[in-house]
């Protein structure tokens, strides 16, 4: 008798962890991954046809390349930072070869990554040699006691792992560049005092050490570039969540911050909470947007919070969240997923480059508000 008694006990005792099993089953039809390319000024009058194809081409190779992960049966977070390498190799969007430039004239580069299960998570912040800031930021999670690195310690961090390091100068866009020098013609008209020294040559906006040769305002060796991106001065960070076959989710966000930033400026991309979040028992989350205001409501928790402790549908806690940040005067979006494949993906800006890919291979990419 005591021993059946032991053995109803044991089984009693075991159920929970059986049933929490259960659920991590592999079920390749749950699949989901969900982009953003940033937020901003994105409007139908700004963009031709071409722009739009571009934007497009580029979207959905990053869906594809993440999504082809998931399939084989890879993690959510071997897709999110797969997925964001795709939008930091292109020169379409703030992020790695896309970067924004800062006041000085740098590329200065932040990247955050977390995953569900464990809630482990690593970011970076103001590096300028990392090809890509996002692997950078895995590695912090994953080789390192840390969750965050900044600066030179970071990239002297990336060397050690064995990161691809590049100079400065892969970073350079015509672009971007001409972005900056709109920036600091505005300030300068507007009598901001401390533009009496700001760059207003080509050769004088980039560190001596990160110099690149140019001529007539354009990188010797660069095909002349259109200035296609009209996301505007704090947007384009770009980002990823996804959800895996054994249920866990991931979180990734990449950014090259706001135009003509300075004194060491670090938005919401990097710091956890805030622009990067992503709970099992919640949902995962990646933001773009006017990052201070990101900050100040730590947008990706509180969309997390409203999820697990109100129990609301992820809909509405993304909304009520962007919401939120609307009040305080800040604009941007979000994607969130969370473990039913529901997703979200709103924003108070004119546009919103985001798509999503399903467990059947259907895609949707969108730029406006529809």
């Amino acid at each position: 008798m005591k021993k059946v008694l032991l053995m109803l006990s044991t089984v009693w005792l075991l159920s929970p962890v059986l049933s929490q099993a259960q659920t991590k089953a592999p079920d390749p039809g749950r699949i989901t991954l969900v982009i953003h390319g940033g937020a901003g000024t994105i409007t139908k009058a700004l963009m031709t046809p071409e722009k739009e194809k571009a934007y497009q081409e580029a979207l959905n190779l990053a869906l594809q390349t993440g999504y082809a992960i998931l399939k084989k049966g890879g993690t959510s977070l071997d897709a999110v930072e797969a997925t964001v390498r795709v939008m930091e190799d292109s020169p379409l969007f703030n992020a790695g070869k896309g970067a924004v430039f800062t006041h000085e004239g740098r590329n200065e580069m932040d990247a955050a990554i977390m995953e569900g299960q464990t809630l482990k998570a690593g970011s970076v912040a103001g590096v300028t040699v990392i090809r890509n800031p996002i692997t950078a930021a895995r590695a912090v999670m994953e080789k390192s006691e840390h969750v965050m690195m900044v600066g030179p310690g970071a990239e002297a961090f990336a060397r050690e792992k064995g990161l691809e390091i590049v100079s400065p100068e892969y970073f350079y866009t015509e672009a971007r560049y001409q972005q900056l020098q709109k920036a600091l013609q505005q300030e300068k008209s507007a009598g901001t005092p401390d533009q009496l020294n700001a760059p207003t040559k080509a050769s004088e906006s980039v560190p001596k050490k990160t110099k690149v040769k140019m001529k007539a305002g354009k990188a010797q060796g660069r095909a002349p570039e259109n200035n296609i991106f009209t996301e505007g001065k704090k947007y384009g960070t770009v980002g990823a969540v996804a959800l895996d076959q054994y249920g866990n989710l991931a979180a990734a966000t990449s950014t090259g911050g706001m135009t003509n930033k300075r004194y060491g400026r670090v938005g919401d991309a990097p710091i956890i909470g805030a622009g990067t979040y992503a709970d099992n028992n919640a949902c995962a989350v990646s933001c773009t947007g006017w990052g201070e205001f990101f900050i100040r409501a730590t947008v990706a928790r509180d969309v997390a919070a409203r999820v697990e402790y109100q129990q609301k549908p992820l809909a509405q806690a993304a909304q009520a969240t962007i919401d939120k940040v609307g009040k305080m005067g800040g604009d941007g979006g979000l994607i969130a997923l969370d473990r039913q494949g529901n997703v979200a993906m709103p924003f108070n800006s004119e546009g919103m480059y985001r798509g999503f890919i399903k467990a059947d291979g259907k895609s949707q990419i969108l730029i406006y508000k529809e």
